[in-house]
């Protein structure tokens, strides 16, 4: 279970998997513990209840989810994926029956893996790496999309603080720009958000 170490999201390296397991049979829910705790160290919670589920799972915080469920309808997966919060941690569901509606709509809900057939111990450390593996992937991409999003929208802001200067004091794009620029290092400031309070007190004129 190395690999678990290695792309685990939140952890410090010398640190345990802390693991949620929904699953309301025991015998099943103990053949998950088992099978984890053959592949690792790891800090295990079983859940059988799922009434609270949500508050359940934050109130332990863990770094992944793992719930088992025979035959889930529409109705039971959105609500055990809200429950377990996917895009905070990554969660894996074992599925007893086949829908490919239903595993279109996990993925869509952001699960990290949706495994559909009979549950068997020796699949689980598998899944588990999978799982946090995907989820790590996927966070980058959120988080670069995050950032190219903010980078435009501050591009935005800065263009339209030039066209401001630009007009009030008859200068060209560049020289605004260094306005702008020697104005934010003045202030030991980011050039956005000296373009940012530009802005905002050009609309309060305005």
């Amino acid at each position: 279970m190395e690999a678990v170490r290695a792309v685990s999201h939140k952890r410090r390296m010398n640190d345990r998997l802390s693991i949620v397991i929904v699953e309301a049979d025991r015998d099943r829910a103990l053949a998950l513990v088992d099978a984890l705790r053959a592949a690792g160290d790891h800090d295990i919670h079983v859940i059988g209840d799922t009434s609270g589920l949500a508050r359940r799972i934050a109130d332990r915080n863990p770094d992944v989810v793992l719930i088992d469920v025979a035959n889930p309808s529409r109705d039971t997966l959105e609500e055990l994926t809200l429950a377990s919060a996917p895009l905070d941690r990554p969660v894996a569901i074992f599925a007893g029956g086949s829908d490919m509606a239903l595993t279109k709509a996990a993925i869509e809900a952001g699960v990290s893996a949706y495994v559909v057939d009979e549950l068997r111990p020796e699949r689980v450390a598998p899944v588990l790496v999978a799982a946090i593996a995907r989820f790590n992937l996927f966070r980058r991409l959120r988080d670069e999309l995050s950032e190219t999003r903010r980078a435009l929208e501050e591009r935005k802001v800065i263009d339209r603080a030039k066209g401001l200067l630009m007009k009030a004091r008859g200068l060209d794009e560049d020289a605004a720009y260094a306005l702008l620029r020697k104005t934010a290092m003045d202030k030991g400031r980011k050039v956005s958000d000296v373009a940012q309070a530009l802005v905002t007190a050009a609309d309060l004129l305005s």
